[in-house]
């Protein structure tokens, strides 16, 4: 490619939130945009670029002539643990120490393209809807579109954007620690656009706090405060999922666009010259081998995420659960799912299942989740989790954490009928009953069928004439492409 042909590429910086689902995402987006002809420079921050090069290998991050890996510093104390990093420091860190270093990376890259003609100069930034706060800033200073790429579900988004009002209707924050035990968490909301029967426990977890100046909190107030300010915002969901809920997003903000699920997009292409995987952690790959032994739809697959954490106590609940139920199970657990102390499992626990169970320290999960001999999914409720197993075909058991998944956890159960919710005090008699309605049950079939009617939509959404694909379109060329 000559100079001449660099110099007129649309460039866009994606910057993701830095957790492993966020970066997940964003990175399927950045693709999407680099096979429609971007130059595309993704920025991890310096702690997460040292672990993908440690889970992918020291040449993962070498990218392609037009798809370029740039990190920035956290700020926060060094550390070679492969873990999550504290996400309240973190949120504070974005707040006060990310805009700078930012910044100094855009200006990088404007000379770079004006004395090297090595790169286009930037002419968009993909946001994650949770860098708002400097993003927005940069983007103003130099000129160019910014678009907020929220990595979640429309329906939370919309639990985000009302925290505001419930602070200042004053549900939030509680009053003081009884609100957690006396049933005021049931308090139910009627007026939030586009949703029903919404209670205050299913609104993120951040509101449930006694302090006003709580980080996390104000943080997330901070990040979605700032939506109508952004060239346009981006929603990883699809138009018939949630048709409630975008309408009134629609009239509250100018530019709301679906173009999930990501992956079926990325399906479509032949293979992407881009070979790296999305995982902070090394993925084990045996457990491929052991599913192709199992009969279809038999196994449970069991993954909490990359963030939730449990006690020892409710780790073992689960594990005599999923014992008991006599069922083969596939279970990914962390190094670090147990707050404060390894994870495991009793000796007896492991010589009643060996035969009919699988555990590994994190796998590629998309591939588990498509694979003919799962049949159920005890998932955290993240975003990721739900809309990938929306598009595998497989219905859930829910145990929401915190932050979004409660509210994806409301949606999956209640309103899209494809999924039970696991109570968080964990005991294994419920786990047991759960796990084997999910599988053998009633209501386990009919949540099977339809979350394969979901899959239909999915696909339908991206196909040639489909809401997201034609989302997508529009988004690159009415925002992306948009000369300021």
């Amino acid at each position: 490619m000559d100079s001449t042909e660099v110099a007129t590429k649309p460039h866009a910086v994606c910057i993701p939130f830095p957790a492993q689902s966020h970066i997940k995402a964003m990175l399927k987006f950045a693709k999407l945009l680099h096979r429609r002809g971007f130059h595309i420079t993704f920025v991890n921050t310096e702690f997460n670029h040292k672990r993908f090069l440690k889970s992918l290998g020291p040449n993962s991050l070498d990218g392609l002539p037009d798809f370029q890996f740039e990190a920035i510093p956290d700020s926060l104390p060094d550390s070679n643990e492969d873990t999550t990093q504290d996400l309240t420091l973190l949120c504070e860190s974005v707040r006060k120490n990310f805009l700078a270093p930012f910044h100094t990376l855009l200006a990088k890259l404007n000379n770079d393209a004006i004395e090297t003609s090595s790169n286009p100069p930037v002419t968009c930034i993909v946001s994650d809807g949770f860098m708002s706060t400097f993003t927005i800033i940069v983007a103003e200073e130099i000129g160019a579109p910014v678009v907020l790429f929220y990595t979640i579900a429309a329906c939370s988004f919309m639990g985000f954007k009302q925290l505001r009002t419930v602070v200042e209707k004053g549900l939030a924050p509680l009053k003081d620690e009884s609100c957690f035990t006396n049933g005021y968490l049931e308090t139910v909301i009627d007026w939030i656009p586009g949703m029903r029967d919404i209670r205050l426990r299913d609104l993120p977890t951040f509101l449930r706090t006694t302090n006003s100046d709580d980080i996390m909190f104000n943080f997330i107030m901070e990040e979605t405060d700032r939506a109508h300010e952004a060239s346009a915002v981006v929603l990883h969901t699809f138009d018939a999922l949630e048709p409630d809920v975008l309408d009134a997003l629609s009239s509250m903000l100018s530019h709301v666009y679906t173009i999930g699920p990501l992956q079926l997009h990325l399906n479509h292409i032949p293979e992407h010259p881009l070979k790296m995987g999305y995982s902070l952690w090394k993925e084990e790959t045996e457990c491929v081998e052991w599913l192709n032994t199992k009969a279809p739809n038999s196994v449970v697959y069991v993954n909490f995420g990359s963030i939730a954490v449990v006690t020892l106590e409710q780790l073992v609940e689960f594990g005599w659960g999923l014992a008991n139920s006599k069922l083969p199970f596939f279970w990914v657990i962390r190094p670090d799912l147990v707050i404060g102390e390894s994870a495991i499992l009793p000796p007896e626990f492991v010589a009643e299942t060996k035969e009919r169970s699988l555990i590994a320290g994190w796998c590629p999960q998309e591939q588990v989740l498509n694979h003919p001999s799962v049949g159920g999914f005890l998932t955290h409720s993240g975003w990721n989790s739900t809309v990938e197993s929306i598009t595998a075909g497989v219905p859930m058991l829910c145990l929401p954490f915190f932050g979004d998944q409660q509210m994806d956890c409301r949606y999956t159960c209640n309103e899209w009928g494809i999924g039970m919710e696991i109570s968080n005090d964990v005991k294994r008699d419920e786990v047991e009953k759960l796990v084997k309605e999910l599988m053998e049950g009633e209501k386990g079939k009919k949540m099977k069928n339809k979350v394969i009617e979901w899959k239909k939509l999915a696909e339908e959404a991206i196909g040639p004439h489909g809401s997201s694909s034609t989302n997508l379109d529009n988004l690159v060329n009415q925002v992306l492409l948009r000369k300021s």
